[in-house]
């Protein structure tokens, strides 16, 4: 079975999606892309041999031929595109996160179950293959129980501040990943206390925003998390996982171009690691795609659903009322966290 994809944008998440799916998803056949800006639309088209191209995202809802739609536009349009691909009968596939409003989401995710189709949210990391095996470690007791969690994710340069006003901050827009890392390794968690400054642009922090981040979290099993981000990290994309328990610990590091090791009379080392998101993760983004579509042929339940996409807007709100009040916020205070 061959799944007929359209995709909703064309900027970079959307040619990401558009390459992989037209060059490495066996199964996956991309008809139609549209982007409100048409001119996008049709560089993607020619860029990747998609056979047609539209400045009207709703007009992919109206095509019978089509069995899916992959979501890849702004986030203020994300619940709006759910609700209309989900009326026409279609799979989703969403870019995260699906809204920063709970009760947005809420109407989204009752749209999809209404509808009977699929929802899979695009937390790409879980399909890393390191972030994997991190999994495995723990499911299978290699590192027994685990007593601590500490995640760190450092951008190599902060985004542009036009972004920043609209993306919901820092723990909505970057540290999301991380929050849903947590859940994807250690299961719920139900308690945050966030700290957070601008360390590396001012301009940042009158935007509303901060730059530099640490939050602690408290796990439903007892474990103890943390995480810490940051805008800039002058040497390349920081991502390192690291699950310690009683039997040891299992740990994740950066990926480097190349595994080089110079050694002279005055040092050790080895080139600086992968500079952009998109090579760091690039393979993962084609599982999550291969495992979208694996799900969808074989009727079977995808792999990130709306519930996990829900989960960490509701972790990184959490996280702003604790950087607002300065104290340990409990999930359950949020208000709508356990509609």
């Amino acid at each position: 079975m061959t799944l007929k994809l359209g995709i909703i944008g064309a900027g970079r998440i959307g040619r990401v999606h558009a390459d992989t799916l037209t060059a490495r998803v066996a199964g996956a056949e991309v008809s139609i892309i549209a982007d409100i800006h048409a001119p996008f639309a049709q560089a993607a088209a020619g860029a990747f041999g998609i056979p047609a191209h539209t400045a009207d995202p709703a007009a992919l809802f109206d095509l019978p031929e089509l069995d899916a739609i992959v979501i890849c536009s702004s986030t203020d349009t994300h619940t709006r595109f759910i609700k209309a691909a989900a009326r026409a009968g279609k799979h989703i596939f969403c870019e995260k996160p699906i809204a920063h409003d709970l009760a947005e989401i809420d109407a989204a995710l009752a749209a999809v179950e209404s509808a009977g189709v699929q929802l899979q949210i695009g937390f790409n990391r879980r399909f890393d293959a390191n972030h994997i095996r991190l999994k495995q470690a723990v499911d299978s007791g290699e590192v027994g129980a685990p007593h601590l969690l500490h995640i760190i994710s450092r951008d190599p340069a902060p985004p542009p501040i036009d972004y920043i006003a609209v993306s919901g901050g820092l723990m909505m827009d970057m540290m999301i990943h991380d929050f849903d890392m947590c859940r994807f390794l250690l299961g719920e968690v139900v308690e945050v206390f966030a700290m957070g400054a601008c360390m590396v642009d001012p301009a940042i922090g009158a935007a509303g925003d901060i730059d530099t981040a640490k939050v602690m979290l408290r796990f439903e099993n007892g474990v103890i998390g943390s995480i810490e981000n940051s805008r800039q990290a002058v040497y390349g994309y920081d991502q390192r996982v690291e699950v310690f328990g009683s039997h040891g610990a299992a740990s994740s590091g950066n990926r480097h171009a190349n595994a080089v090791t110079l050694s002279d009379g005055r040092s050790v080392r080895r080139d600086l690691p992968m500079n952009f998101f998109m090579d760091r993760y690039m393979d993962s983004y084609a599982a999550e795609m291969a495992a979208f579509v694996l799900a969808i042929a074989k009727d079977q339940p995808v792999p990130v659903n709306g519930n996990d996409g829900r989960a960490p807007v509701v972790m990184a709100k959490a996280g702003m009322r604790s950087l607002r009040e300065n104290r340990p916020v409990r999930l359950d205070e949020i208000a709508g966290a356990l509609s």
